[in-house]
């Protein structure tokens, strides 16, 4: 049996950042998966889908050439065809490119489904069928989550589908129903819509992008509806008829039941944990609701045994898996890491505006009986705004009224997904946001709007 001193299991943005900074520390480490190294970010999520919607966007530059003043001598043409093709290229480059990283640090692949056993030891099944088993001091599951399905809406993988199909469809559908309206709904719905699909967002709660400030929802739900959109908030899907060339949904919503028309309906209501067959049973690794239980450094119940990702309470997204992987295996190593700061997680929406925020929501502020202020700067008034053409959107800074430390900050618009991580820097080192104000940020430019919006929350905007 051979044996090393860290095993993860899955390559996603927990797992291979785990391997390869368990590498750097001097640890002799293998990494199994059972696809594709990356995991579904990489491969399935975060990286082929911004390629896609990086398409929608050049597609919808050449659609307003002559609000540039530019001529084009033809109408461009959506070719679902080839932006599939570069989406899958790009994620086959940066497929590779984990590869070259876990070869460069001497991290050891096992390809197959690993499975926790007693005694700190991981049983490899290859797609052949064959077993081996592998023992470490130490095991980091990182086996990440899939698409979940409701019972009213079974995935056929042609007519009802999951982001999987969504991002490789080989046409491009006339109509489409997204049922679920987070970051992945939200950010197939704009592709599609961008391309000239006719879509309908279907979210249950009362707004979409419904764990956002109640301001950025409003306004990315009026930049839908300006591109052609149809939202429906407060709706649930209670069925999908699939018997004819058309599916028939069943939409109830405030006004009644709706049948809506479509020939695809993506289900995007959020993802399910892979925890079936990983032996968490057989070890007695404690989990509930499809999550390990672990401790601020990720160790569960079992010593030897960490998790860390989605698998673990918290957000799912890649930077807190790769957070967490770098607080577990430091620790592992006798550092002394600070725990991952759960209230300071920047959360991303890729759409046109982007969505993207840190903190506290000014409903959430409000709930918590806080003291605050608020300041907002709109991308009308920005000069950059208005030269790229993009004005849609606005920045937001909900501030404490006491300390003037940062509670929440919320930007919708061109580059707001870039823009936030200046916030998230100033909360996680405890600036004020009269700091932030009085540092100066270069002419003409996006983020000179996180500037203006703190100064508009003192009274001191001057272009405002």
């Amino acid at each position: 049996m051979t044996n090393f001193d860290i095993i993860v299991v899955g390559s996603g943005p927990g797992g291979y950042v785990a391997a390869i900074r368990a590498a750097q520390l001097g640890f002799n480490t293998a990494v199994v998966e059972k696809e594709r190294l990356g995991g579904i970010c990489l491969n399935w999520g975060c990286i082929p889908t911004k390629a896609l919607l990086k398409s929608a966007q050049v597609y919808n530059y050449l659609m307003h050439a002559e609000d540039y003043g530019v001529d084009l001598a033809e109408k461009p043409q959506a070719n679902i065809e080839k932006m599939v093709q570069r989406s899958r290229g790009v994620a086959d480059t940066m497929n590779k490119g984990i590869q070259y990283l876990l070869k460069k640090n001497n991290v050891t692949i096992i390809e197959g489904f690993g499975k926790l056993k007693p005694g700190n030891i991981v049983e490899v099944k290859s797609a052949e069928g064959e077993l081996a088993d592998y023992s470490a001091k130490h095991i980091i599951l990182a086996t990440g989550a899939r698409s979940r399905q409701l019972p009213n809406l079974p995935q056929d993988g042609k007519k009802i589908i999951g982001y999987r199909e969504a991002m490789t469809l080989p046409f491009q559908p006339k109509s489409m129903v997204v049922v679920g309206s987070g970051a992945i709904g939200s950010e197939f719905a704009f592709f599609y819509q961008s391309i000239g699909t006719a879509v309908t967002l279907v979210e249950f709660l009362p707004s979409i992008l419904p764990n956002e400030d109640l301001d950025s929802s409003t306004q990315v739900n009026r930049s839908f509806k300006k591109m052609g959109m149809k939202t429906m908030s407060s709706a649930s899907v209670e069925s999908v008829d699939t018997t004819g060339d058309i599916c028939k949904v069943s939409v109830q919503s405030k006004k009644g039941v709706e049948i809506i028309e479509a020939e695809i309906v993506l289900s995007a209501v959020g993802v399910q944990t892979n925890l079936e067959g990983i032996g968490l049973e057989e070890t007695g690794v404690k989990f509930e609701r499809g999550k390990v239980f672990v401790d601020d450094f990720y160790k569960t119940n079992i010593e030897g045994v960490y998790a860390i990702g989605d698998i673990v309470h918290g957000p799912a997204l890649a930077h807190v898996a790769s957070a967490e992987a770098l607080v577990c295996v430091e620790k592992i190593a006798g550092q002394n890491p600070s725990p991952v700061n759960y209230g300071n997680i920047p959360g991303c929406t890729y759409t046109s505006p982007e969505v993207a925020s840190v903190g506290l929501t000014e409903k959430a502020a409000e709930e918590q009986g806080l003291e605050y202020i608020i300041g907002k700067f709109p991308y009308t008034a920005s000069g950059k705004a208005t030269a790229s053409g993009s004005r849609d959107g606005f920045v937001k800074i909900i501030i404490d009224k006491n300390t003037g430390h940062i509670l929440g900050a919320h930007i919708v618009g061109d580059n707001a997904t870039e823009m936030i991580a200046e916030l998230v820097v100033a909360r996680q080192n405890k600036l004020t946001a009269k700091q932030i104000m009085h540092s100066i940020h270069p002419h003409p430019t996006l983020s000179e709007a996180v500037m203006e919006a703190i100064a508009n929350a003192y009274g001191e905007a001057v272009h405002l």
